[in-house]
């Protein structure tokens, strides 16, 4: 193979349509959360190792782009960009709060060759920081939502889950540590009869066991919750996840999103950092999720600055494939044309493409190439694609 001409596994250009169309989904979505009000903030493709260790919570070293610098320090392509966001936080705004950030930039994730995944994906976010109500959450939750709603996208909905909800069963079933960690691999890869298995080798209330068979069950509303929560009567943190389902859906309600959300008491997420709500976006055409977000308050703490903050980001990458698979059309600018002029009428060309372009049309000028054949591929690659075709000779 010629590496010369070809990409390394995990990564891919983007060109002609397909480009244009990814920015325009991408700046439809940031002006989307701009309308929140959030500001926008970039931080560095690469960080030192720290900003994603262990201790964060965030993606294994086994999957981090990580080389050296001059110095000798171990830097990172970012795998993800809330602990960067973070880290900005601490550094700029920590007297502020709160404060609505929001971004847009590549992450790299060193996947398995064999999983089939892109390394290089581009994430739009946005972060909440210094506000812990549910009022925040709501918004969050709404602004994503508007978000996926703008670029053309209805079928989809939003999985919404809590962190308290698993934990205040393992909490009441006494797992250990190890154990813990196996019902969090159960749950994250859906093995729930391995899950099954595993319970079965404890001895708990018929009450604790329904909750615990809840897990991987949609429900549309809190009303369909209402029967299990009479169930958590005896568990604070499982009681008090209901409550919170039901503020935070009838705000939701007076955002009118309420119809593409639905709430999943198993859901977790893959970064530890996670403390509170956690929600996923999900359409078809998408082997991924869309959209990933939740509550991480005690994230900013290793930054030196504890802080409350939700945030969410959309994978505009897999936003796209979605999109076009489900044959949603992104419109593209319809104010193109070509000049095709003669030797005799270059100026003429120039001159008009230039008073074109002042008037806001994107114009490109091609000389009339000599071969007949050669116009005619011209002309029907012009034809192709949409663009207005003028010839001066």
């Amino acid at each position: 193979m010629n590496r010369q001409l070809h990409t390394p596994e995990g990564v891919r250009d983007i060109t002609g349509r397909e480009c244009e169309k990814k920015h325009i989904i991408d700046r439809t979505l940031k002006e989307t959360i701009q309308s929140y009000g959030y500001e926008q903030l970039e931080t560095p493709t690469f960080e030192f190792f720290d900003t994603f260790s262990r201790e964060i919570g965030t993606t294994p070293s086994r999957d981090l782009y990580k080389f050296f610098d001059r110095e000798g320090n171990t830097l990172v392509l970012r795998p993800d960009v809330t602990p960067s966001v973070a880290r900005a936080y601490a550094n700029y705004f920590s007297d502020e709060s709160p404060v609505r950030l929001f971004y847009s930039g590549n992450v790299y994730i060193n996947h398995s060759s064999l999983q089939g995944r892109l390394k290089e994906t581009t994430q739009i976010g946005a972060e909440c920081i210094g506000d812990t109500s549910v009022d925040a959450d709501a918004e969050l939750v709404a602004m994503a939502i508007r978000s996926l709603l703008a670029t053309g996208l209805k079928d989809f909905t939003v999985s919404i889950g809590h962190i308290n909800f698993l934990k205040g069963l393992i909490d009441a079933y006494h797992f250990s540590a190890e154990e813990e960690d196996a019902v969090y691999d159960l749950i994250i890869n859906k093995n729930f009869f391995g899950l099954e298995e595993l319970l079965s080798q404890k001895s708990v209330d018929d009450e604790l066991l329904q909750l615990y068979t809840s897990i991987g069950r949609l429900f549309d509303s809190p009303e369909q919750l209402a029967e299990l929560a009479g169930l958590a009567e005896g568990y604070p943190l499982i009681a008090e996840t209901f409550d919170y389902f039901k503020r935070l859906y009838e705000l939701l309600c007076v955002y009118g999103v309420e119809q593409y959300v639905s709430f999943e008491l198993g859901l977790v997420s893959k970064y530890r950092y996670y403390t509170g709500i956690l929600f996923f976006g999900y359409t078809y055409g998408s082997g991924e999720a869309i959209l990933s977000g939740g509550r991480y308050d005690g994230l900013l703490s290793y930054f030196g600055c504890d802080r409350p903050a939700i945030g969410f980001a959309i994978l505009s990458d897999q936003l796209s494939i979605a999109l076009e698979r489900q044959g949603v059309d992104v419109p593209l600018p319809q104010n193109r044309r070509v000049y095709i002029y003669a030797d005799i009428k270059r100026t003429d060309a120039i001159r008009q493409a230039e008073a074109d372009r002042k008037d806001g049309m994107r114009v490109s000028l091609y000389a009339l190439p000599d071969e007949e054949d050669e116009r005619q591929k011209l002309m029907d690659r012009l034809e192709k694609s949409g663009t207005e075709a003028i010839v001066l000779s």
